[in-house]
């Protein structure tokens, strides 16, 4: 019996899981748990650019004091990122 062909497809599966599904599952996992960890006075970003300073966060959106007075509403998954305090110098 020739195994070439299932060797070949093991070996096309395991590129696939350590190349695109391991990492993705990773970065899931990463906003999953900065979606879950949000609270107020968090200095973050969002997926379009946007900085500011969370003021209120609730289920499914969160509101972002980007200047004195203006405060803008987003959804919960629109943050992108938390601004570290290293990142503000």
């Amino acid at each position: 019996m020739d195994w070439t062909p299932f060797l070949i497809l093991g070996g096309f599966f395991a590129f696939m899981y350590m190349f695109i599904i391991r990492p993705q599952r990773q970065r899931q996992k990463q906003m999953r748990e900065l979606m879950d960890s949000l609270s107020v006075g968090d200095e973050v970003v969002t997926i379009g650019g946007l900085h500011g300073k969370l003021t209120s966060v609730d289920e499914k959106v969160v509101s972002l004091q980007v200047e004195d007075g203006t405060i803008v509403v987003f959804d919960r998954e629109s943050v992108g990122r938390r601004v570290e305090e290293d990142e503000d110098e």
